[in-house]
């Protein structure tokens, strides 16, 4: 950049209050069940009660017939209009899975969506949609994902042994000869329950067609509003400028509203046929029964050591449930399980491979790191080879666990590492505790018939994917003639605080005060087109984006100001919204009466500076993945009486590079931890043998508290990333670490009975079975 050079930071860094929380906090957010539409309808969807069916018949008459109904869609209204049906997230070629937006001759899990029907409210809406007849044949169906293969039932035609496909990685034939000939070998087989994303803000959409205009306008509950729009555009045959789509507040999304499902497909195309805006709300029950699971895979897990507690090598042979309807493509992710398994330790040699198979289920869908299997496999195993050897499990780690003075290191599923500090993490967490101080603590309290434990879990996280709708980010900066500053991008509010983060980058990028800063996010019809929120690349992508335009406009600004000053460029310097003479403080200009020169004095200028003050940049990392890392530790009591767990203490050595704003950054670590505690301890979407979904609602999907919660501390490393400003994603670290963290604690406090904790969640019930002897696997 020519010009002045940047100032130092003032703003990133710092614990700057996040600009969205007044408009929160009381309650004065915009959600999509906030909009309203003069001569809005509202829909409903009759779903299936049954696991697999055929269908025989579909009898509208008598919903039609209630005063307030407009219509009663089924499949063969809907289905038949549609053009293109892929995700820009994956790419056309992708080898996608069946994804009709109505069930068509047969319905596949209980919820699965049959007829949509549309009348002048909810109320109306939901009654009609009792009075819809649906003839089903009941079919035998597939359950038990990880009995599916030898199933003589199908759940999707064209797809012998239920497999939606595979991933074979490094043969383990290559590994055989050292697992065969190692000192120690520990195997197991690790199990993980469905579980759900269970946003406070359930799924839903606004859609209005102007007919004239031949126009859609969508206000939808999204993480990336852009791809809503190009999906849309393909799926209705629209050209992408006659889509617009609208993301205001979002209350989570934690990879369920990344990209439209079945029923948002449903909403875009009757859309056109019905007489005025459609809106569509679901339900808790809905959300729970038909929005996707997530997590459901065992992994057959193997680990070989030396003598002296030297990992020699890695072997997982995993499987995961995809439903019935898994979006997107679930394939491409677990692969992402077999080549991070070795995760942050120095591994020499490894072997994986990975299914995914379908099932009569709710389908797969992305949930806050979704490879997280790796970590909780190979952490579980690492405490089982210690117990085995009689090491302490830190001690196993630390004899395992890469430097950063080893860096680079290419594990041996050929991913690249840089930029990591898993050793160093690892060891202030420990510090943080007293981790000795607790192991005197725990004799004592044996001795006193009280059983607590710790446990850690240290994982590498990749950011930042730079790949198909997430290869660029772009921003756009306007100074105002005032001399105010808008920065537009793509994303929104959906609890990352990328609102908040934004304003800091762009005030610092363009020295100027931040509380003159506004920004405009989740309208596609005036912001650059980007990614949105997923994958952990808000923080980094949007950095490099700011950085990108207000380099541009900043050189602008300087070039102005230098000539409206009679100095040199390099000694003009940028602060608090006001241009100077380094040396001459007294000699400055605003950027206000800068911004009135470049939009109405245009005569003014220099004679290469253009008119006006706003600018458009895009970023294209030169890394496809920024790797982070940190280390997650949990202490807990257990009563083996009753089988309650209660956590003692929740610490987080995070390394995400410098942080934008450590507010925001361990809110996103908290948040994670959270849900993996949850994970962990008692969420659980369970069906039964019929494929019945028995957890519908909260009274039977249990999800912590804040009274089971224990405060979380935080410690920090910052290792600077390769990408903008050296910042590195955290939004899924929180929830990758907390379920080993916490089985872990659980099984270290159960070591004197010889439990081997192999199978998740970890409930009264399951605690109990453990110290009586069972080994506490959950079968579904």
């Amino acid at each position: 950049m020519t010009g002045a050079a940047a100032a130092a930071a003032r703003y990133a860094g710092t614990r700057v209050p996040r600009v969205e929380d007044p408009r929160l906090l009381t309650g004065h957010g915009t959600y999509v069940d906030d909009v309203t539409r003069p001569g809005m309808l509202h829909a409903c969807f009759v779903r299936s009660p049954l696991a697999r069916a055929r269908i025989l018949g579909v009898d509208a008459a008598e919903a039609l017939a209630v005063d307030g109904v407009h219509a009663v869609f089924t499949a063969a209204d809907l289905n038949p209009d549609v053009r293109e049906q892929w995700y820009t997230l994956i790419g056309k070629d992708v080898p996608d899975t069946p994804r009709p937006p109505l069930a068509e001759g047969e319905v596949r899990f209980v919820g699965d969506p049959v007829a949509m029907v549309v009348a002048t409210d909810r109320y109306v809406a939901e009654d009609a949609a009792e009075l819809v007849a649906v003839d089903y044949e009941p079919l035998p169906p597939v359950v038990d994902y990880a009995a599916a293969g030898e199933s003589a039932e199908l759940v999707h035609d064209g797809y012998p042994g239920n497999l939606a496909g595979e991933f074979p990685g490094a043969p383990f034939e290559e590994v055989e000869p050292v697992f065969a000939e190692a000192p120690v070998v520990v195997r197991r087989t690790i199990r993980q329950q469905a579980c759900s994303q269970v946003p406070i803000e359930t799924r839903g959409m606004v859609a209005e067609w102007s007919g004239p205009a031949g126009e859609l306008t969508i206000w939808a509950a999204t993480q990336s509003p852009h791809e809503v729009r190009l999906f849309c555009s393909r799926l209705l045959g629209l050209p992408e400028q006659r889509v617009r789509v609208v993301m205001r507040d979002t209350g989570g999304g934690f990879g369920q509203k990344v990209i439209p499902q079945r029923e948002d497909m449903c909403v875009m195309l009757a859309a056109r046929k019905v007489p005025g805006p459609l809106k569509w709300i679901e339900d808790r029950r809905e959300n729970l029964q038909s929005a996707g699971m997530a997590r459901h895979a065992h992994g057959d897990v193997r680990i070989a050591l030396d003598d002296g507690g030297a990992i020699l090598a890695a072997a997982i042979d995993y499987v995961e449930d995809v439903g019935a309807y898994p979006v997107p493509w679930p394939v491409g992710t677990s692969a992402a399980v077999g080549m991070f398994f070795p995760g942050p330790y120095r591994v020499p040699k490894a072997a994986w491979a990975t299914a995914s198979v379908f099932s009569n289920t709710s389908g797969r869908t992305a949930y806050r790191g979704p490879w997280q299997f790796e970590s909780l496999a190979r952490e579980l195993l690492l405490d089982s080879a210690a117990r085995r050897m009689g090491l302490d499990p830190a001690e196993l780690r630390r004899r395992n666990l890469l430097r950063r003075d080893e860096l680079p290191y290419t594990n041996p599923c050929g991913v690249p590492y840089d930029g990591i500090t898993p050793l160093e993490t690892f060891e202030q967490a420990l510090k943080m505790l007293d981790y000795e101080a607790f192991r005197r603590e725990q004799e004592l309290a044996r001795a006193e018939g009280r059983y607590i434990g710790v446990g850690t879990c240290t994982y590498v996280e990749p950011t930042s994917a730079a790949m198909a709708l997430h290869a660029t980010e772009g921003a756009t900066i306007r100074i105002e003639p005032s001399g105010k500053v808008n920065v537009y991008v793509s994303g929104g509010s959906s609890g990352n605080s990328i609102e908040t983060t934004v304003v800091q980058l762009t005030a610092d990028a363009l020295g100027v005060d931040i509380a003159d800063v506004s920004t405009v996010q989740g309208d596609t019809a005036v912001t650059p087109f980007g990614g949105g929120a997923a994958g952990s690349r808000s923080g980094s992508m949007t950095a490099g984006a700011v950085a990108e335009t207000a380099s541009v406009l900043r050189e602008r600004i300087v070039a102005i100001a230098a000539h409206r000053l009679e100095a040199d460029p390099g000694d003009i310097e940028l602060d608090g919204g006001r241009a100077r003479v380094r040396g001459v403080p007294e000699a400055g200009v605003t950027l206000a009466e800068i911004a009135n020169a470049a939009y109405f004095q245009p005569e003014t200028l220099p004679p290469d500076v253009p008119a006006g003050l706003e600018a458009s940049g895009r970023y294209r990392p030169e890394h496809p993945l920024i790797y982070a890392n940190a280390t997650h530790l949990c202490t807990c009591e257990v009563d083996v009486v009753t089988g309650a767990v209660k956590l003692l203490r929740y610490i987080v050595s995070e390394d995400c590079g410098p942080m934008i704003n450590p507010n925001v950054v361990e809110g996103q670590i908290a948040g994670g931890v959270v849900q993996g505690i949850g994970n962990a301890l008692c969420e659980h979407l369970a069906y039964d043998a019929d494929g019945n979904p028995v957890a519908t609602t909260f009274m039977d999907y249990l999800l912590p508290t804040a009274a089971e919660i224990p405060d979380i501390e935080y410690g920090h490393v910052e290792t600077p990333s390769p990408g903008p400003g050296g910042y590195k994603g955290v939004g899924e670290g929180g929830a990758i670490g907390a379920p080993p963290a916490v089985a872990n604690a659980v099984a270290d406090a159960l070591a004197p009975f010889g439990a081997e904790i192999t199978s998740l969640p970890l409930t009264p019930e399951t605690i109990v079975a453990l110290v009586r002897g069972a080994d506490g696997t959950v079968t579904r």
